[in-house]
């Protein structure tokens, strides 16, 4: 159904339709700034899925897992492991939840659960600084395949593994889908041989690792140490962002899918840390293998090229070994660089179009995101990845766990925030302080924490700090604000029903008077101006504020 209500287009000079028209044309391809329709997601939920997982291929995780090992030694930070895969779970599921049923990535759930239309620019940059650090750590790994396989001297190697990602990002969705799905059953098979081998061929390669203490010699379970390793891990906890960036295009919840829409949506949503804890591990285990058994090893024993290579090598001809190492390496950072990419330009975009009414396109933001990521790998970021990634950590854990307090106390227990997320600007307030603020403390004194701001007995406790704070601050402020600041108005205009009887987003048609697209009913506002129907994104490159519809309708 289309429907249409008045044709006098509004009073916007060349450069504005332009910029309109540029919007228009490169979000139909993925839905970039919006809400993702019905009509445009015909995977299903298994396709959805298996793309959603293959974003975490990236071999990060063993590094980060052999790094907090030989640092804190095998039991604090399989405690430190266990702490992040159990966070990660709680939060990471009312946040992918949201995503998958109602078809909208975690920056417009964001808005809508405590931050406003503007409030959430700020986690947009959290995320967009996890992709490029991210981009640059798996970007490093690959080109010390490179080196180690086809003697590219290091810096190329940076460049090649970033200038072979932008055209597998260009297309998004629908490109990303086919690479992700027909790379997994290889990448697999990779993946688990060298454990398996060591397993099998050498069991007492278990005790080593059970009994591994770090280069500092750590005994038994030690708290701060244990946090100190959860806290590395919980870098981490944005790529739900990721994952919901795929999970967006889940097809509607019906009674004949539901099954297959649960397991998916938890396996490819929170269910992402199993995978990447279990990687963790298999890196720790193998880099404690090394050091016991391999001369001269220690210094190469937390780069997942070299663990690979050393462990196929023994069970491998050489020139086996090292081929299989170096399509590991490649298969593995391709499939996580592209997400990575992939989301970062979608974050960018979102927060340069908001503040600035303009829209550059995405990949203008896909190359700076590249560009950046490239200038951390040449500054050889791999040699202070703690320190990295244990300071984002706190910033990563404010915003996340913030969003997934607000649904669970506010929007369920609460009920002071609405339940269905709204996302449209003039729907919601600029700045929300249930979320905005209590983001802000938590990170600002977790961050604090981290650098022994707050005394050195509280530093390796920056994680407790940030989760502590992003859970309570939401329900307190919530209360003391009564939830006045979660919605401008609640009439958008249009007498249309907002879901169908399945609870779904509608997939009823308006046609916008400004780009003239028929869009669905989630993503379109009535304009009291032109006494018409405005789509989502006019709305926000609206210069004038002409189409925002006045506050206080309900």
């Amino acid at each position: 159904m289309t429907q249409d209500l008045g044709s006098k287009p509004a009073d916007e000079t060349v450069e504005d339709r332009l910029d309109t028209m540029n919007a228009t044309r490169e979000t139909l391809e993925d839905y970039t700034l919006r809400f993702a329709p019905r009509s445009y997601r015909k995977w299903s939920t298994r396709v959805v899925g298996i793309s959603a997982l293959g974003g975490i291929a990236y071999l990060a995780d063993f590094a980060i897992g052999a790094n907090i090992g030989i640092s804190y030694g095998t039991t604090n930070a399989l405690w430190g492991i266990l702490i992040f895969a159990v966070v990660v779970v709680f939060t990471g599921f009312p946040v992918a939840y949201y995503s998958a049923r109602y078809n909208i990535d975690l920056d417009l759930v964001t808005r809508g659960s405590g931050f406003g239309y503007y409030g959430s620019v700020v986690t947009n940059v959290i995320f967009a600084t996890f992709t490029f650090i991210f981009f640059a750590l798996e970007g490093s790994i690959m080109a010390q395949g490179l080196e180690l396989g086809l003697h590219i001297p290091l810096p190329l190697g940076y460049a090649v593994s970033t200038l072979v990602i932008f055209p597998l990002v260009i297309y998004g969705m629908k490109a990303l889908s086919t690479l992700q799905v027909w790379t997994t059953p290889l990448w697999l098979v990779l993946m688990v041989a060298p454990f398996v081998y060591l397993v099998v061929s050498h069991p007492e390669s278990v005790g080593q690792f059970f009994a591994y203490q770090g280069e500092n010699g750590v005994k038994g379970f030690d708290l701060g140490s244990t946090l100190l390793a959860a806290g590395v891990c919980l870098s981490l906890i944005a790529q739900i962002a990721e994952q919901n960036d795929y999970l967006r295009f889940m097809p509607p919840l019906t009674p004949e899918n539901k099954r297959s829409w649960w397991t998916w949506m938890i396996l490819a949503g929170p269910g992402w840390v199993f995978f990447g804890a279990v990687k963790q591990i298999v890196g720790l285990f193998l880099a404690v293998y090394l050091i016991a058994n391999v001369a001269d090893s220690a210094g190469i024993a937390n780069q997942p090229v070299h663990q690979f290579l050393e462990i196929y090598e023994n069970f491998l001809p050489g020139w086996l070994a090292m081929t299989l190492a170096v399509v590991l390496v490649v298969i593995s950072q391709i499939k996580i660089n592209v997400t990575n990419a992939y989301s970062g330009s979608l974050a960018w975009t979102n927060a340069f179009t908001r503040v600035t009414k303009h829209y550059p396109g995405r990949l203008v933001f896909l190359g700076l995101n590249l560009l950046i990521a490239l200038i951390l790998m040449e500054a050889n970021m791999f040699d202070f990845l703690n320190t990295i990634l244990g300071f984002y950590a706190n910033c990563g854990m404010a915003w996340v766990v913030v969003v997934a307090s607000d649904i669970v106390f506010n929007k369920y227990l609460l009920k002071l925030s609405p339940k269905e997320p709204e996302f449209r600007r003039g729907m919601l307030y600029a700045f929300n302080p249930v979320g905005f603020g209590s983001m802000l403390v938590a990170a600002g004194l977790s961050v604090l924490a981290f650098f022994g701001g707050l005394g050195e007995a509280i530093r390796p406790y920056s994680p407790l700090v940030a989760i502590g704070l992003a859970l309570v601050l939401p329900p307190i402020i919530a209360v003391a604000t009564k939830g006045r600041y979660y919605l401008r108005r609640t009439d958008d205009g249009i007498d249309l029903p907002m879901f169908d009887e399945f609870g779904n987003p509608s997939g009823a048609h308006l046609k916008c008077h400004v780009c003239h697209h028929d869009y669905e009913r989630p993503d379109m506002l009535k304009c009291e101006t032109h006494d018409a129907f405005v789509c989502s994104l006019c709305v926000s490159t609206d210069k004038v504020a002409d189409h925002v519809l006045p506050a206080g309708g309900s």
